[in-house]
């Protein structure tokens, strides 16, 4: 897993990796919205969803604390993140903000 997901946070797109967990309530109300960010930026944004109970690992290299978390990368650099519940709106506003 983390091979192919540092191959996929050095992409020159934006890749937001939504660090969630399956018990989490509010995790739920962001996927919905999540959807409605890919919809709205299409292929200028990779999103990936990572579930921290089946990849400790990761969720520990990135000082992943409470789920969600939203990490923002490009080139392999983390650009933003936020912990948290956000609007469509905030999430695709940092992520044009940060990713320019």
């Amino acid at each position: 897993m983390s091979n192919s997901f540092e191959n996929i946070i050095q992409s020159e797109k934006p890749v937001l990796i939504d660090f969630f967990a399956t018990w989490c309530g509010p995790c739920k109300m962001l996927a919905p919205i999540l959807k409605e960010v890919k919809d709205s930026l299409g292929e200028r944004i990779t999103i990936l969803k990572i579930d921290v109970d089946k990849n400790q690992a990761l969720s520990s290299k990135y000082q992943v604390r409470g789920v969600p978390t939203m990490i923002l990368f490009q080139n392999g650099k983390q650009l933003w993140r936020q912990s948290g519940v956000l609007t469509k709106e905030e999430i695709i506003k940092n992520i044009v903000e940060k990713s320019n």
